[in-house]
Formats: structure tokens, sequence, C-alpha cells
């Protein structure tokens, strides 16, 4: 049995996760697309205490390193296949949704890529690509699986995203999604940003704009690029922090469109004055499904 446990950043995915591990005889494989990277620790929000949980995936790998979905789709694979050899529970925990179906579901990436779109721009090839398929979950610095996506449109007259709902599924799994009123969830992103400027987020961001070179890693997770205009004198640091804000809130927007129209999830709200009542319901709910 593996269990998912998604939803939007914020609603405590992270201290779910480490509870049904405990609980679950349970070990953590991280499903954030950010969280893999060494060196955005505070940017990404990546857990501090894992409390004697093994995690697996996190800081693998350096900034100037690609790594895709397909990269992971192997390496969660073969995770989870570990995790359950030895009669363990395998808790894919995170807000990445393209990287937990690619791990749980029989995605075939294609390997071979028909490109008309030289002298296109990255953002002008995501606007082509939302205009036949506004559900897609891929990201627009992703070239390659935008255009990818484009193809598969091009050749099939529907969209990727559908594609993707006629995947089996590889593994039991029981899917669980953290949600939260959305002025609340908006309020918490904004005090967590709070939060991580007090923990270092600039310092971080600062050493990592000294590094001298922009990759995918860098600019993918939202805080580092809205901080290096700061840096570079474009805007105030207030500004700087407002965006970080504004598009988080916005990101958060995203994942639930993406969430319900692409994973089938038991939704739970998050109790932030006890999440304790969070964590026994979803794990009275779990256990219930285990035991079916």
């Amino acid at each position: 049995m593996v269990i998912v446990i998604t939803g939007p950043t914020a609603t405590g995915k992270s201290d779910l996760g480490i509870f049904l591990a405990h609980k679950l005889n349970g070990e953590i494989i991280n499903a954030d697309s950010t969280q893999i990277y060494k060196g955005l620790d505070i940017a990404t929000n990546k857990i501090k205490d894992t409390e004697g949980i093994k995690h697996y995936l996190f800081d693998e790998k350096d900034l100037r390193e690609d790594y895709t979905v397909f990269d992971y789709q192997k390496d969660a694979r073969a995770a989870i296949d570990d995790i359950l050899s030895r009669g363990k529970v395998p808790i894919l925990v995170g807000g990445s949704g393209l990287y937990i179906n690619a791990a749980i579901y029989d995605y075939k990436f294609e390997n071979k890529l028909c490109d008309d779109y030289e002298g296109v721009s990255n953002d002008e090839l995501y606007k082509m690509l939302l205009s036949v398929d506004p559900n897609t979950s891929i990201h627009l610095n992703n070239r390659v699986r935008v255009i990818s996506a484009l193809n598969y449109y091009r050749a099939n007259g529907k969209p990727y995203s559908e594609k993707e709902k006629d995947f089996k599924l590889l593994y039991d799994t029981i899917f669980i999604g953290l949600t939260a009123d959305r002025e609340i969830l908006y309020y918490k992103i904004n005090k967590r940003v709070d939060k991580m400027v007090s923990e270092g987020l600039i310092e971080e961001a600062k050493a990592i704009y000294d590094l001298g070179f922009r990759s995918k890693a860098i600019m993918t997770p939202i805080g580092p690029k809205e901080l290096f205009d700061y840096f570079d004198g474009k805007i105030s640091l207030e500004e700087a922090i407002d965006l970080i804000k504004s598009k988080s809130r916005k990101y958060a927007k995203r994942q639930y469109t993406w969430f319900k129209n692409q994973m089938r999830l038991k939704w739970f709200e998050t109790n932030y004055d006890d999440f304790s009542k969070t964590e026994n319901e979803v794990l009275e709910y779990v256990e219930n499904k285990m035991s079916e």
C-alpha cells in the first residue's frame, strides 16, 4: 500500500506525513519538484526535523543539474519498491501533482521531440499550450514537455492532460488531500513568507544570486528569482516580498485547480488551531482503507 499526501502549499503536508509514518511504520518520499535540490532549504520550506523518519529524494541534486519528471519517476519508483520490500509503507508527500502521478501511474514519456518552434519563447509556447490545454500541469520553463504536449494535441486533436487521466495505477494507493478555507490559507501563506524572511530567505537567495548562473532549479521555485530583481535594484525589498506572497497565493490556486482535475483525492480540512484533529481524522480514514 502506498499513501499520497498532497494539497496546496501551507496546509501541513509535511507534518501529517511524519505523523502517519510514525503510526503506520512508514517512510517518506519527497514529492516536491524543487526540494530535490541542495541549497533551497528556506525557499522550498524543506522539512527541518524529520523526527527519525527516513526521508528520500531530498537534497539529491546540485543547482546546476537538470532533474526531470522522468528522472523522478525512476527514483521514486525505486524508493517505493525498496520501502515495500522491507514491509514498510511508502508515503509520498508534496505538492507537485505531476511528479506524484508519474511515480504511481504507468506514465510513459516521449524520447523523440519534433521541434517546429525555433525562435518561439517559452512564454509564447506556454500561452499556445494553455489555449489548447488549460488544465496542463507542465511548467512553462519545461520547454521539452511543453512542445511534446503541443505535438500531442496536433497529432491527436485532444489535450495531453486528458491522456493523463487514462493511465493505469501501478500500486494500491490511498490519496489524501489537505485543504483549507481560501482566505485562511492565503493568510497562512503570507505569514509563512514572513517567517521564511525572518529565517534567512534573503540571505539564501543572495548566496544563490552570487553563484552567477540561472538554472531551471533556481528559477522555478517562488522566492529566489523575485529577490534577484531586488538585488539588481529593479524593485524594493518590500515589493519583492509582496511579489513572493502574491505569486505563492496564485500558485496555491493553480494547485487546487490541477488537483481537482487530475487527482482523485479524499480531502481533509486542515485544522490550524488543533492540527492533531486533522491528523487523527486522516489516520482513521487510512486505517479503514488499509483494512478493506
